[in-house]
């Protein structure tokens, strides 16, 4: 998830596909380059896009303004969010979601909207919210 939360925060989708024809070092590099600042970004960008073109032959696709967003989740829970949480029978109000770091807040708005992956989204909740209890 945190690279999928980098490529989102550059504004790149790349396929499953593309990800597993790039070298073990290309995807290692691509975890670890920093992307807090819009040069980082561009930097990110520019080595993904490359990367990705040079073994797959074509380029990531773009990512639209608000799938960029998702990148740094809200500072109050999404209504999805709050919804399928309640649906897992757990409360998810802004205390809660205060308590969550950016990283565990992205899996969760990750999870919630994407139709291919909202099975996934009891057990991240579970593991998330899970180890906040005493």
């Amino acid at each position: 998830m945190a690279v999928r939360r980098k490529l989102d925060r550059v504004g790149l989708k790349v396929s499953m596909e593309q990800w597993r024809g790039l070298s073990p070092s290309d995807r290692l590099a691509i975890w670890h380059l920093p992307s807090a600042s819009r040069e980082e970004c561009d930097v990110l960008e520019t080595f993904v896009g490359e990367a990705v073109e040079r073994q797959s032959g074509s380029r990531p696709a773009a990512l639209s303004a608000e799938q960029r967003a998702m990148a740094d989740p809200p500072d109050k829970p999404p209504a999805e969010v709050v919804e399928r949480a309640r649906e897992n029978g757990v409360g998810m109000g802004p205390y809660e979601w205060s308590r969550l770091d950016d990283d565990e807040r992205y899996a969760l708005v990750k999870l919630a909207g994407n139709s291919n992956a909202k099975e996934f989204f009891p057990a991240a909740l579970k593991e998330i919210v899970g180890k906040r209890q005493p």
